[in-house]
């Protein structure tokens, strides 16, 4: 087993852990180790970002919404004074 050392951790955030950790029954150590495991273990949701964005507001249909023109020349490199 390996061994984790927080340091600079908040003292209201000890305090909410200590609470919870009450609640259910375990010590403070035993409850971060139960946060992180239901955390880490969570099957990935197979959209990335992007895709749920899309997904999400892929039924609202808005004429304001124009697509700009397409550019008529190619794009420049910067150019910078010396």
């Amino acid at each position: 087993m390996a061994t984790l050392t927080i340091r600079d951790f908040d003292e209201s955030l000890k305090a909410k852990l200590r609470i919870r950790a009450a609640e259910h029954g375990h010590s403070m150590e035993a409850e971060v180790r139960a946060i992180l495991a239901s955390v880490l273990t969570k099957p990935a949701s197979g959209l990335g970002m992007g895709s749920r964005i899309r997904q999400r507001f892929d039924d609202v249909d808005d004429d304001r919404l124009v697509e700009p023109p397409q550019r008529a020349e190619r794009a420049r490199a910067a150019e910078f004074p010396e």
